[in-house]
């Protein structure tokens, strides 16, 4: 007898099935929980952020002054920003301010994050002593520096006396003021930046470290190669949130110099205060405060870049 060959049955692909009823319902009641828990966020950003910004762009295109007339003047308070010289002073010096204190407090920052993530002794006093000034209030900062950079007894003069050094006029020379201020800021900001960094630095792979060790790579080798790359989202955050806060420096200029001498420390928020609230000219005022954010978008946009380039290269 010949065997016959059977032919195997084809192969039947499975079923997709519906999500069962009570799944879709979960998943419906998670989205409306998310919605829910998000809500309170979305309600500060629109009521704070989004209207403020969207009147400010309206108003830029006035003349308001608080009053009850107003009309429409187009581009015209842009033309007439471009022509007032107090307005480009503070351009210049928040553009210079922005770009000395950025790149040094991160640099500073990351340098004493470094550090204060070895093993060393008393590295509680030194983490607490780096932040403080950051939970102080900047009316207070400013009140100890006005000391320190007191012609008469201040302690920077004083301790320039001990080298032989003139006294200096910190705040009044228009060549040393903005200086001063950058100094005063850099100090500042670095509390809340040596956290972050040192958050960071705390997470990068020690197996991806001792594998630098073994192959032979000392400490500036295993900075650039290891350390450095893994910090990339983290250097954006701490760029990003720097940015914002050196162009919006207001009241450290108001307490120690209020823009001056003249309008050598004069800085864009200070000019807008000035513009708005003093000078009642509510328009002029919003127009530069959609130049100002213009900027910050810009400088954000720079430094995208600059970290789109450190990554790919």
């Amino acid at each position: 007898m010949s065997a016959t060959l059977e032919r195997p049955a084809p192969a039947v692909a499975p079923r997709r099935t519906a999500p069962a009823k009570d799944s879709r319902k979960l998943i419906r009641g998670q989205v409306r929980a998310g919605w829910l828990l998000l809500s309170p966020a979305l309600l500060h950003s629109g009521i704070f952020i989004v209207i403020p910004v969207v009147a400010a762009i309206v108003l830029s295109f006035t003349d308001y002054s608080f009053g009850d007339s107003w009309s429409w003047v187009g581009f015209g308070n842009y033309v007439d920003l471009f022509k007032d010289q107090d307005f480009r002073a503070a351009l210049v010096n928040t553009i210079l301010y922005a770009a000395v204190v950025i790149p040094v407090s991160m640099a500073v920052s990351l340098a004493v994050a470094t550090g204060l993530n070895q093993k060393i002794k008393a590295i509680g006093f030194f983490r607490t002593a780096f932040y403080l000034p950051t939970v102080t209030a900047t009316v207070a900062v400013a009140t100890i520096w006005l000391w320190i950079y007191n012609p008469g007894s201040g302690l920077a003069n004083g301790f320039l006396s001990l080298f032989g050094f003139a006294p200096g006029r910190w705040l009044s020379d228009p060549n040393t003021a903005l200086p001063s201020l950058m100094l005063v800021g850099i100090w500042q900001g670095l509390g809340t930046k040596i956290i972050i960094y040192l958050a960071a630095l705390q997470g990068v792979s020690r197996d991806l470290l001792e594998s630098a060790s073994l192959d032979g790579a000392n400490r500036w080798q295993k900075f650039v190669n290891v350390t450095w790359p893994a910090l990339g989202p983290v250097q954006f955050f701490v760029l990003v949130t720097s940015i914002v806060g050196t162009f919006q420096v207001f009241d450290l200029v108001y307490v120690m110099t209020k823009g001056g001498p003249g309008t050598e420390t004069t800085v864009l928020v200070l000019d807008i205060y000035q513009n708005a609230f003093q000078a009642l000219r509510l328009g002029f005022a919003s127009a530069e405060t959609v130049i100002m954010m213009l900027l910050i978008a810009i400088f954000i946009g720079l430094g995208r870049l600059l970290q789109k380039a450190d990554v790919n290269d």
